[in-house]
């Protein structure tokens, strides 16, 4: 419960509207007098949001995030061996 609280925000429309329809942003009060302008306000929220949504989308990602855990856990097994055969041999 907010009681005597006045806020602004930014309002801004999700760019990718698979999972979220806005994204809110409440401006902070020393960002209004600092002579940002209201453009510059919802440009900066759009930046963000935009940036947000786009998350990390290189190939690198995509493909380890495709792999099969099966994967995962053989990787792991060889990197372990591969450590004791080296501290076992020298």
């Amino acid at each position: 419960m907010v009681k005597g609280i006045s806020r602004r925000v930014v309002v801004v429309d999700s760019p990718d509207q698979r999972f979220f329809e806005q994204a809110i942003f409440i401006v902070r009060n020393d960002a209004v007098g600092g002579g940002v302008t209201a453009g510059e306000l919802v440009e900066e929220a759009r930046r963000v949001a935009r940036n947000y949504a786009a998350g990390d989308r290189s190939r690198l990602s995509r493909a380890m995030r495709d792999l099969n855990p099966a994967l995962y856990t053989i990787m792991g097994a060889a990197g372990i061996g591969l450590v004791w055969l080296t501290v076992t041999l020298v």
